[in-house]
């Protein structure tokens, strides 16, 4: 049995749509590392950045940036490439996740496929790993994917709560008590497997609290919605909120 309140809920903050309003006018501002430099005075445990093949937001020159200037540690998102672990091999984040990844897509649409890709992802991940890289993999709270990312040597699992957070916000709340009780179940199995459980995707200052309240999920990784609140609120105001409840639902 997990003791929640005494296994505090890391948050890490997800600066990539900082970079998106950049990049609309090509210039050099708003600075990302300016945003994870805010991010971490008003509390943030990380932060996490996603490298694309496509460059639509991070650049290199943000990760070169995010390494030399942050203090809490970098969770380096990328897709399962031999250009992405060049670059995670240079760098040596603490942790890097592999997501999948599609160029047509607006955002991660769903969990990497571990079960199909078992044998190529463990290949992948072994250097990594060996690097002194936490592997991190993003994956639909799935039973074969949680074994699959335990077969192939993956330290953490992020489990994808897109599901449960827009069924939730559609207000289809038949289904999300359904996908939440998924993740519950799933978030308990991959403890049980020895895995680190992070999860993320979609989360909000409504669908955050039944999360953060599993015992076995150690850290949310949340970005979209704190950056659109910081066009109203602040960034550290909206940060220090989505800490406020974390920190309710936990104790």
């Amino acid at each position: 049995m997990i003791d929640a309140k005494k296994n505090k809920l890391r948050l890490g903050v997800n600066i990539d749509h900082v970079a998106t309003v950049r990049n609309a006018r090509g210039g050099a501002y708003p600075d990302p590392l300016r945003a994870a430099l805010l991010a971490e005075s008003a509390g943030a445990d990380g932060i996490t950045a996603h490298l694309r093949e496509d460059r639509r937001h991070i650049t290199d020159k943000d990760i070169d940036a995010l390494m030399d200037g942050l203090s809490v540690p970098l969770n380096f998102e990328m897709a399962a490439t031999d250009e992405m672990q060049k670059i995670a091999l240079r760098h040596k984040p603490h942790a890097v996740c592999v997501v999948p990844e599609k160029r047509e897509e607006r955002t991660t649409e769903g969990g990497l496929e571990v079960a199909r890709e078992e044998n190529k992802l463990a290949h992948f991940i072994a250097p990594l790993r060996d690097a002194g890289c936490r592997v991190s993999i993003f994956i639909a709270a799935e039973m074969k994917q949680i074994e699959a990312a335990h077969r192939i040597g993956a330290d953490i699992i992020e489990l994808h709560v897109g599901p449960y957070c827009d069924a939730f916000t559609e207000g289809h709340f038949d289904k999300s008590d359904a996908e939440l009780e998924k993740l519950r179940e799933m978030s308990v199995a991959a403890h049980g497997l020895g895995l680190e459980v992070h999860a993320g995707h979609g989360i909000t200052y409504d669908t955050v609290k039944p999360i953060a309240a599993f015992p076995e999920v150690m850290e949310l990784n949340i970005g979209h919605f704190l950056i659109g609140e910081a066009i109203f609120d602040g960034l550290e105001n909206a940060i220090e909120k989505m800490r406020a409840l974390m920190d309710e639902a936990r104790g």
